[in-house]
């Protein structure tokens, strides 16, 4: 039997009135959805344990099957896992988001609004130079800073101190004066990060054709270095993650899964769909994989930006471009199968963050379909009655795992 995950970052949301009351997911063209539905058990699940904040981080953990309550230490350390910073038990991993603050003339530093938590999704090539240039600057003991993908990377305080800090995306459009970082050096070093980038070269380009510049280093996430037992111990499973995003791949790696490098895979709107899906589809047929987990991060950046028709079209891009190829190919292979679909956490429209309410799954078996009338989507998966009130245990009855002790 093999398993895969196919993960809608952010797919869920709620009714929305020019879409005639329904949800995106919804309301969206998924014709490879609808016919798995069909046969498939459909329910709702709860990622985000109560109290615990819903990001991507605490709600992947559980998807994956690690109680975030046991295993969390914090989003960025998972990242700094991915990129290869070799951490210290001392020391804290902090995200380092460059954003797009606004740019009025003759106001303080701490009067400006974050417009865009991604500067207009900067490719990694971009942000790197960017990067670069703080890191001349302000690359110090006992700050070092890392490179990730786009506008995510990472900055190391040696023998830091964790500081609750606002995830940008949390207060778009807000004056940033009282979500800056208590800390004196965290705050200057922001500030001094847009001194160095907002007369960048690249900035200066990026506004004349009309796109966000990246013109400040924004930190949040922090946590010290994370122990995830291994996967394959706990699970029977050899697994494969297949994501653009260094959280993802950081949780992997945390959890001893391989990581697939899919050229083009941006964690945008505009990813390589079919190389996620083929990188799974080989993995699980030709290289010995038994699970694999195709991470699509496109929902949620388009729930962030606030714009429905493109959160529409990331969740028809994951249908036909996802959803579609795979059962297809795997059903070409005549291997047995179980497909989980769902969303980590709902990321509204409406708010343009994440909460944390429970969000629908499908659960698809090949050696034993159903037969129901459910759709897949928020209002038909709570109306099926189905509800796994503690998120990391469904990973358990996805993988047919009947008794164990839970890691």
């Amino acid at each position: 039997m093999k398993y895969v995950v196919v993960l809608g970052d952010g797919m869920a949301d709620e009714p929305i009135s020019r879409l005639n009351g329904k949800t995106p997911l919804s309301y969206a063209k998924t014709p490879a959805l609808d016919a798995l539905s069909k046969k498939s058990e459909i329910g709702m699940v709860s990622t985000i344990p109560e109290g615990m904040k819903p990001g991507s981080d605490t709600a992947n953990l559980s998807v994956i099957g690690y109680d975030p309550r046991k295993y969390y230490s914090g989003r960025s350390p998972l990242e700094a896992l991915s990129i290869g910073v070799p951490m210290q038990d001392t020391d804290i991993a902090m995200r380092c988001n460059i954003v797009t603050l606004s740019e009025e003339e003759g106001i303080p530093f701490s009067k400006r609004r974050i417009l865009d938590h991604s500067s207009g999704e900067i490719s990694t090539v971009d942000c790197a130079v960017l990067l670069h240039a703080v890191m001349e600057k302000l690359d110090r003991d006992p700050y070092h800073f890392y490179v990730g993908t786009s506008y995510r990377h990472c900055l190391i305080w040696q023998n830091g101190e964790v500081e609750e800090l606002t995830p940008p995306h949390d207060v778009l459009g807000r004056e940033i004066a009282p979500y800056l970082p208590a800390d004196r050096m965290l705050y200057e070093m922001m500030e001094k990060s847009y001194e160095i980038l907002k007369d960048h070269p690249i900035n200066k380009e990026r506004r004349k054709n009309g796109l966000n510049p990246a013109n400040c280093c924004w930190f949040w996430g922090a946590g010290t270095r994370p122990a995830l037992p291994s996967f394959q111990e706990k699970t029977g499973k050899k697994g494969i993650m297949i994501s653009a995003v260094d959280l993802l791949k950081g949780i992997a790696v945390g959890a001893g899964m391989d990581v697939a490098q899919v050229e083009g895979a941006t964690g945008g709107l505009h990813t390589n769909y079919e190389g996620k899906t083929q990188a799974a589809v080989d993995a699980l047929i030709k290289d010995g994989y038994d699970f694999a987990y195709i991470h699509i991060e496109a929902p949620d950046e388009m729930g962030h930006q606030g714009s429905v028709e493109k959160k529409l079209q990331a969740i028809e891009y994951l249908d036909a471009r996802v959803v579609g190829p795979l059962t297809e190919a795997l059903d070409r292979s005549g291997e047995a199968y179980r497909l989980l679909v769902m969303p980590d956490h709902p990321t509204p429209i409406r708010i343009r963050t994440h909460t944390a309410e429970s969000v629908p799954y499908l659960l698809y078996d090949s050696t034993s379909p159903q037969k129901n009338d459910w759709n897949y989507n928020e209002a038909e998966a709570i109306l099926s009655g189905n509800f796994i009130p503690e998120g990391y245990k469904l990973m358990d009855k996805f993988l047919e795992i009947k008794q164990k002790m839970h890691l």
